[in-house]
């Protein structure tokens, strides 16, 4: 063995000791971590021939790497959606770490890991109430779980027409209607070859909503005369958290021939809560769901899981199968994720969620879920009595999307927000909310509190003045 492997290998304790502490010491302090930095390093570092070890390593990120991270895990980081981490889903990050499988197979001499998978699939079913008719597996994010359910999809869009498209390619324009898509859905229309511009917008419903407007959607249905479609919907919208009327789609499903997908990267989970469980009624009839774990479900990033119908499992096969692996069987007969979703070599991303579900049961998410609702709530309130700052939409669950009051501070917003975003004490995102600039504030980490609230509201007020905007 290499000498500085064993010597670390030897010191193997002390090097894990020496971490967690640092762990430690960094999560106490993510109250006063910068939510921003300006720090910046140069990148062309030459690689040495004998290597540091990992204490000298190290040694060399805390001085020139650490420097970089921001708390983008803490209590104060409102931009993108970001949830934050759970001492329970750090537990299962560091021993999947440690175990390091290959979470592929339920029934191979080389490992079972998968079996994990499939039980953490069975406990978020449980905790979302849905039924056990859907099958799921972990991805890295929004953008691979849409990417997965979407292909599942195409293929099944192909078999209408009785094409397999996905060994002959795509032969036949696809349709796909949608009102409000996240970008990474669009992103996936392009991976999938049927491209980024290539779908039918549907009207939103009258009155600052995002939803889709049911009436629109079925004249455009109207339109296709019979031919079969992909409706991609949403559950809780980027901007103002809006969501799409299930009830009412999953009628026109039983009129018409169409794939239904529902993006539901956080809102799915505000069926935690019995004061929210009702914006997500229906979702149970779509074909596929996308969700996030690394937003309101707060383990690490890259977390996300997606769900489809057993009975299209195979046409997910047809998609997704290494068929030139006779090796492996018949898919059906010894289950392997490999042939369900895009990644061969897959790490245990459900651990960190097993040991979250375990921990927190179903009153920790709901207490989770309701919290991050009331400060939003709340930040909204404060925000409102302000005569600097306006709404831009209704505050319907945990984002608020707001701006600079008055048009002709428009050209203002950008250079507001990333001022307040330089100071390091909260960060949020800047938008554009019908052809307005705004900025939107995300709410849902677990650690997020009162003291959070007032902390943003008296830099947003600073910022003011010390930009000339507006007053106190």
């Amino acid at each position: 063995m290499n000498s500085i492997l064993q010597q670390d290998l030897n010191d193997i304790e002390k090097i894990l000791e020496i971490v967690k502490q640092q762990g430690i010491d960094f999560l106490h302090s993510m109250d006063n971590v910068p939510t921003s930095t300006k720090n910046y390093i140069t990148t062309n570092r030459n690689l040495n021939d004998s290597g540091l070890g990992a204490l000298s390593a190290l040694e060399e990120f805390n001085q020139r790497l650490a420097p970089l991270m921001v708390s983008q895990a803490g209590p104060r980081y409102w931009g993108f959606v970001t949830g934050g981490v759970t001492p329970a889903s750090i537990v299962g990050d560091w021993l999947t770490t440690i175990y390091d499988p290959n979470a592929q197979s339920t029934k191979a001499q080389g490992g079972v890991s998968a079996l994990i998978e499939i039980e953490t699939i069975n406990l978020l079913l449980q905790l979302l109430d849905l039924p056990k008719s859907f099958l799921g597996g972990f991805v890295t994010g929004a953008t691979m779980s849409n990417f997965t359910c979407l292909a599942v999809a195409r293929q099944w869009f192909g078999n209408q027409l009785g094409k397999d498209f996905a060994k002959n390619g795509i032969s036949e324009p696809i349709n796909i209607l949608t009102a409000t898509p996240h970008s990474s859905s669009v992103k996936c229309l392009a991976m999938l070859g049927i491209g980024s511009q290539n779908f039918t917008k549907i009207k939103t419903v009258k009155g600052n909503r995002e939803a889709i407007d049911i009436t629109d959607l079925e004249k455009n249905i109207e339109s296709l005369n019979g031919k079969p479609f992909i409706l991609i919907s949403s559950a809780g919208t980027v901007n103002t958290a809006d969501f799409d009327d299930f009830n009412a789609i999953a009628r026109l499903k039983e009129k018409y021939n169409f794939w239904w997908h529902i993006d539901v990267a956080f809102g799915g989970f505000t069926a935690c809560s019995p004061k929210y469980k009702h914006l997500v009624n229906g979702w149970e009839n779509a074909d596929s769901i996308t969700i996030d774990c690394h937003k309101w479900l707060n383990v690490p990033y890259e977390s996300a899981f997606y769900l489809v119908k057993e009975q299209h499992k195979n046409i997910q096969i047809e998609t997704f199968q290494n068929s030139n692996a006779p090796y492996l069987g018949n898919p059906l007969d010894n289950f392997s994720y490999l042939n369900f979703l895009p990644e061969n070599s897959r790490r245990l991303k459900a651990l960190p969620v097993w040991f979250s579900l375990l921990a927190y049961g179903k009153q920790g998410f709901q207490d989770i879920i309701e919290n991050s609702v009331a400060m939003a709530l709340q930040f909204d309130e404060l925000i409102t009595q302000n005569e600097n700052f306006e709404l831009l939409a209704p505050t319907r669950l945990n984002n608020v999307c707001f701006t600079l009051a008055g048009d002709h501070n428009q050209e203002k917003v950008n250079l507001f927000l990333t001022h307040l975003n330089d100071k390091g004490k909260v960060f949020m995102t800047p938008t554009v909310y019908e052809n307005r600039k705004g900025i939107r504030a995300s709410f849902v980490n677990w650690r997020t509190s009162e003291k959070d609230i007032q902390i943003a509201i008296k830099e947003l007020k600073t910022s003011v003045l010390e930009l000339g905007i507006g007053s106190i």
